[in-house]
């Protein structure tokens, strides 16, 4: 007579029988989870550099899950496991970008407190051109500019949380300066022109062609920030004396 084991209940994701051979997955176990708090946080790490990379170079829906987990060395369940899908994986990595530009308005806020409307205008842009054009940088321009040209359910998120305080906060110094409301098209042209000027900096083919090249050490970046700040006070005075003239007139 044959004796037979006790059924031990079902299998539960352990892969296929080791007893029949060596097991041929070599990624992380996502089908239960990591085995500890660190694995996972090295997987989700991983898998966001990959991610942001990945997204920089050919966009959102050029990507596909199965190449970030293989850049990333992780299980092609880790993306789910983790983030719920790629647009959840998308959403985390450009939080960081959203994260970026609150911390960047909080501290142009900070700074322009208590000064004039002029004073808090060339502190913001000395703050912001410092943090756009800072060395480390490049990937994340990369990634917004892939999502500016080719637009996922993410903008929405990037334009409310990140972009709008900016130009509200610009609005209401360009306001004072000018005399006009904050919603009006000419102080969002203004913040458009103000805006545009640093942007030009950012390195690309036609800039270098142009002979228009900075090297992002801290001395010339202020040189930078020094001219887009006079450049924009001038401006925007001008533009507030044409205003008077125009009101004197009438």
């Amino acid at each position: 007579m044959r004796i037979t084991a006790p059924d031990q209940g079902p299998r539960t994701g352990q892969g296929p029988r080791t007893d029949q051979g060596p097991r041929t997955d070599q990624g992380p176990r996502t089908d239960q989870g990591p085995r500890t708090r660190d694995e996972g946080l090295e997987t989700r790490a991983r898998l966001l550099s990959a991610a942001e990379r990945l997204f920089a170079d050919r966009g959102f829906k050029r990507v596909t899950v199965r190449e970030i987990c293989r850049v990333a060395r992780a299980n092609v369940a880790a993306v789910n496991y983790h983030f719920g899908g790629k647009l959840g994986l998308y959403r985390e990595v450009l939080q960081s970008a959203i994260d970026a530009m609150r911390s960047t308005n909080e501290a142009a806020k900070q700074a322009g407190e208590g000064q004039t409307p002029e004073n808090q205008l060339r502190r913001y842009i000395f703050i912001f051109v410092h943090r756009l054009l800072s060395p480390g940088n490049e990937t994340m321009h990369r990634l917004m500019n892939r999502e500016m040209n080719d637009p996922t359910p993410v903008l929405d998120e990037l334009v409310e949380r990140g972009v709008r305080p900016r130009i509200e906060y610009l609005s209401g110094v360009v306001s004072e300066m000018i005399g006009r409301p904050p919603t009006d098209q000419e102080v969002l042209r203004c913040i458009a022109s103000i805006q545009s000027q640093s942007i030009a900096y950012l390195p690309n083919p036609i800039v270098k062609k142009l002979g228009l090249t900075l090297t992002a050490t801290p001395a010339q970046i202020d040189e930078v920030a020094e001219h887009i700040a006079q450049f924009s006070v001038a401006g925007v005075r001008a533009i507030a004396s044409a205003n008077e003239r125009r009101r004197k007139r009438s």
